[in-house]
């Protein structure tokens, strides 16, 4: 049955699916529900009959990726603060680079943590993890003062490395998506 639009967007909602409750509706839900009600595909779907079907796709999506691909789509994608500290956790771990553990955390975190506008003045929701402006400091990365060039390039390499682990990510959950025809296109 397709009732999802696209992969990202798919992407977003069921990985956000471990942190929602039934009692509260997180704003994309609204619209996204608010869509389906004036008779989009899945408008004949309950509001518990959709978390479940998201739930059933989280489960699937963890089950069929390769734990490296889960954890850089949690990190990156994941509205739930535990899980998303704990996939960045473990992506450090399996991070190759010549920089220090350190370095290698803090480039990684900034990556699937980017710095946000409008925190300050009250335009984003603050239940997310937000971190303090001086983390995104690449000069606090490196207790050695490595040349800034060399940290350059170590970041670059970070962030080149977790890009082509992510898109490998969404590649494989694709096709998982596909094979479930789950889009609203599909046949």
């Amino acid at each position: 049955m397709g009732m999802y639009k696209d992969v990202m967007s798919t992407l977003v909602r069921v990985l956000a699916a471990d942190n929602i409750d039934n009692s509260t509706k997180q704003s994309w839900q609204k619209l996204i529900d608010a869509d389906l009600r004036q008779g989009g595909t899945g408008s004949t779907l309950s509001v518990r009959d959709k978390f479940d079907y998201d739930c059933c796709l989280y489960a699937l999506l963890h089950r069929q990726l390769e734990p490296s691909h889960w954890d850089v789509l949690v990190a990156k994608y994941s509205t739930h603060k535990g899980n998303k500290v704990s996939a960045i956790g473990r992506l450090v771990s399996r991070t190759a680079s010549p920089a220090p553990q350190l370095f290698i955390y803090k480039a990684l975190t900034a990556w699937a943590i980017p710095k946000l506008k409008g925190i300050q003045s009250g335009k984003r929701s603050t239940d997310m993890i937000v971190l303090p402006g001086e983390f995104y400091d690449m000069n606090t990365w490196d207790v050695d003062a490595s040349p800034e060039r060399t940290r350059r390039n170590w970041r670059a390499g970070i962030h080149k490395r977790l890009e082509q682990l992510e898109e490998a990510a969404v590649i494989h959950a694709t096709h998982i998506f596909d094979a479930e025809q789950i889009f609203i296109d599909a046949a």
